[in-house]
Order: structure tokens, then sequence, then C-alpha cells
């Protein structure tokens, strides 16, 4: 199936799905497992759904609250960000379980705006990126990530996973060491409950357990509560008190642009891998579409926007086994909920619980196969070379676009270079295959493409001195794709003109005999 066509949905009436219905959970299809119909028909999927949505919602609140940290603005600017966000993708979104809210990301892209210009500067830039993100999801961008190579997405998740982890450090440092014990206790419920039953996430028993001990023994550990106010009303509409001027779309511009490249990168690429987690396709162009659409009403409602989370979306897709737009959906409400009207209660939740969720979905994010000795014996050393410079890149900057722009250029540079080393070139005294030995007559007979890469060295394989009067260069098993080659087969001609010598291209096929004719002499100064 594409990357860019979503799975035709199939009726309730349909036989397939009648069977299947019949077979329970298991005999489902993937695509009929995101079907919102037929979750709302079965109350176990949907007890799936929900739950899991109450997990991402708690597991949202205190990330919310440290990227609003980030960004210079209120706590609840995040938690309505990140609530908005999830609500208006699980309708407006391609992918389906994927999670969007406030995230580090954005948050460092428009902090210096928040510095210099203030919040209302915010809101028009959260606006002006979710304008820019549906022009690039109108104009086919997302069909560009059908050029990022599998080392490249093994890089990007494994890089995910240790930022995942190494975020977590700070609540795990300076703490009392009641903290290390109930991490650990977390931990275990997170590993061992599963063993018992499947009917309730582990993640959500965790953090119920944990939180009980707390409160009932009165520990002195970090909360939630600790990380910052949590709302008290819901969320307005409301205009950027900014003026609309030239000027400050000058001053928000830069911000904007960057805010949706990079929002967009990291969101596609979320989608990438849940396409993988759950065997399912989805539209990456609504995807972009989108995620445009949920910054511009998030923008609207004062907040500052975001993309997707790949953190709460592996808990949701991977940890918790959600599947439909219903767990977004109740992550966004929950959140909304939870926040507002039982703020105090959830203000209680020890970090503990939640560090101990995060650090296990970094371990089960983190692709261990790929670093297995076997598997980098069998794996080429360029795309390994390949998944580490994504993986530096990314974790250096924590950034994932910056990781990912690296991770592309580096695969383009070593496939450059293993392409170009593909030509050859032999020299045979005689007029070629059908023609004779006269001594008066050389002939080079090139194998393999030519591009920019590979007909660079090309110049270099001809021996312009001691060649015969007349050169033949035979270009019948070779196929010119670009300009480069062009010009290089115009210097070879030029430089053995020179000498006084005649130089015959043949064997082109028509695409390279029409470039050649419509380029030859034009590529040079003077010409």
């Amino acid at each position: 199936m594409p990357d860019d066509v979503p799975a035709p949905p199939l009726l309730p009436h349909h036989p397939e799905v009648a069977q299947n219905l019949a077979l329970g959970h298991g005999g489902a299809t993937p695509e009929q497992r995101q079907s919102v119909w037929l979750t709302l028909r079965r109350p176990g999927w949907l007890k799936t759904e929900v739950l899991s949505g109450l997990v991402v919602g708690l597991a949202l609140i205190p990330e919310a609250i440290a990227f609003s940290l980030i960004a210079g603005v209120d706590p609840a600017v995040g938690l309505f960000a990140a609530a908005i966000m999830a609500i208006s993708i699980s309708f407006l979104g391609g992918r389906p379980a994927m999670i969007s809210a406030a995230t580090a990301a954005t948050a460092l892209v428009i902090a210096p705006v928040v510095a210099s210009h203030g919040v209302e500067y915010l809101f028009a830039t959260v606006i002006l990126a979710g304008f820019l993100q549906v022009a690039m999801g109108l104009l086919g961008i997302a069909k560009l990530m059908r050029f990022i190579p599998r080392s490249v997405m093994t890089g990007f998740v494994n890089a995910l996973a240790i930022l995942m982890f190494t975020s977590q450090l700070p609540d795990l440092m300076d703490v009392p060491w009641l903290v290390y014990v109930l991490v650990a206790l977390g931990l275990a419920l997170i590993f061992l409950f599963p063993l018992l039953t499947k009917a309730v996430p582990a993640s959500l028993v965790s953090i119920v357990v944990v939180t009980g001990l707390v409160i009932a023994t009165q520990m002195a550990v970090p909360t939630v509560g600790d990380k910052g106010e949590l709302p008290q009303a819901l969320p307005v509409l409301v205009l950027p008190d900014v003026p609309f001027t030239l000027e400050t779309l000058q001053v928000i511009a830069p911000y904007a642009f960057a805010m949706a490249v990079v929002g967009l990168m990291e969101s596609l690429m979320t989608a990438k891998l849940v396409d993988d987690v759950t065997d399912t396709g989805s539209s990456k162009t609504r995807e972009s579409l989108g995620q445009g659409g949920a910054n511009i009403i998030s923008g609207f409602f004062g907040t500052m926007g975001g993309c997707a989370m790949i953190g709460q979306t592996m808990i949701n897709t991977k940890a918790n086994g959600a599947r439909t737009r219903l767990s977004t959906l109740t992550a966004g409400v929950m959140l909304l909920v939870l926040s507002v009207l039982l703020g105090e209660l959830v203000g209680m939740v020890p970090m503990a619980a939640l560090v101990a969720v995060m650090v296990y979905v970094s371990w089960a994010t983190f692709d261990w196969h790929s670093i297995r000795p076997a598997t980098l014996r069998a794996m080429p050393l360029s795309e390994t070379l390949v998944m580490l410079v994504t993986v530096a890149g990314t974790v250096v900057t924590g950034n994932l676009a910056v990781g990912v722009g690296l991770g592309v250029l580096a695969a383009m540079v070593l496939f450059a270079r293993r392409v170009a080393h593909f030509v050859t070139v032999r020299r045979a005294v005689g007029s070629g295959d059908n023609g004779h030995d006269d001594g008066g007559t050389v002939t080079y007979t090139v194998d393999g493409e030519l591009f920019w890469a590979s007909s660079n060295d090309l110049y270099t394989q001809f021996d312009y001195l001691a060649d015969p009067d007349r050169v033949v260069i035979d270009l019948t098993r070779s196929h010119l794709w670009d300009a480069s080659t062009v010009a290089s087969l115009d210097a070879i001609t030029e430089k053995y003109e020179r000498y006084g010598k005649t130089v015959e291209v043949v064997g082109l096929n028509a695409a390279s005999a029409a470039m050649r004719a419509r380029l030859r002499g034009k590529l040079t100064p003077g010409e």
C-alpha cells in the first residue's frame, strides 16, 4: 500500500468484517482495528482506547509544563496547547492513534520570539506556522518522505529513545532516595503486570499503584504539582494582540517557517514509525494539512502549538495497543479534565511514576536489533555510518530535524560516492567491436550511470597525448543524467581538439542524445 494512501474502510456489513468480529480481537486486520465505528461496537477495543487515552493524558501534563518553561510561557499555555492539538488532530490528521501536542522541538524554535516580543507574537507565529504547514501539504512536501532511507529511520528511532531517556534524568537527580525505589517499582509493574493480564494497560496500573503508595505513606517526593500551577478555567478563542503590519510579518515569519519545517518533519517521521508499529498505511499529505490546521486552531486559542510527540505516541500505540482516533481524542479531553477539574488530584501524582513509564517507552522504542554484533557485521558500513550520523546529530543538538537532515545528507553523499565507483572505462585500439585495428583509432567504452559524482572523474580516464588522431567514446552501456556529464564530455572533446584530434561520441540512447544536443557547448563561459 502506498505511504500516502490510507487503507479503504470496510463497511460494517462486509463479510470479512463480520468474520473477523466473530473471531474476536485477534481475527481483525490492522486496518479494521483502526475503525472507530467497529471500536465503538467492541467493548474490549473501546476500553483499550479510553484507558490508553487516560494514560497519555497523564503523561502529557508534566511534559507540557516542562515545554512551557522552555518556551518561556505560563504552564497553562503548554497544557492547553497539548489538549487542543490532540483533540484537533484526532479529527484532522492522517495518522490514527498518533499523539500531537506541545513539544520540545517546537518550543525551542519559538522561545526567542517570546523573549524578544512577548507571548502575543507567539500566538501569531503559531498561526502563521499552521498556514505554512497547510501550504506545504498542498504542495506535496510530505511525498519527500519516500526519499528518507531506512538507516536514517533506524537512527531517528534510536536517537529518539536516547532523548526520551535523557529527558527523564533531571527528575532523577538531586532527589530523595525513595524516588529511585518508586521508579524501580513502577518499572517492575510495567514489565510484570502483563504476565497476569493485559486487560488493563500496565502503565496505568503502575501510575495508580505508585501514586496510591505515595499518598498512603505521605512520602516526600517530587510530584506533578511541583512542575507548575495547573489552570483553573478552559481556554477561549482570542485574536493575537499584535499590529497587522508588514513589520510584524517580518518579525514572526522566520520563527514560523522554522516551526513549520521542524514540526512537519518530526510529525511525518513519527507517522512513518507508527505505520510500521501498526502495520497500516496513512496519508502523509492529510497529516501535513492536519498538523497545520491544528496549529492554526491552537494559535487562535492562545497556546504555543506543537507537533507529533513520539514518546506519548509510543505509549499509546506500542505500550498500550491503541489504534484509533478515539485514543487521541480521549487523551486531549482527559488532559483538559485532569488539568482543570481534577488539577489538585493530578498534582499529587509522583513524578517517579511518570518517569518509570517514559523509561519503559525509551527501552521499547530503541531498535536493539540494529546494534547487535551480527547485524552490524552483515550491514554495509555506509548504512551503519548513516545511522550513527543521525543518532549523533540528534543527540548533540537535541533536535530531531537536524539529526534527520544530517542523516539524509550523509546517505546522499555516501550513495553518490558508492555509485560513482560503478563507472568503468575500457580503452581498446581500433574503432570498436565492428571495426578493424588500423592503429589510427582508439575506442573508450564507458560502462555505468553518468551523473555529477561519476562524471567528474571521467575527464581523467583518457590518454590525451598518446591517443591517435581519432577517438571514439562508446556510451552504449551508459546514460547521461545531468548537465555535469555533458560538461565533462565537452571538456574531453575540447582537450582532444587542442591536440589536433577528433572525438566521436556514439551509442547514446534517445534521452541522453537529446540532453547532449540541448546543452552541448552552452555550459562554459562565453558560449
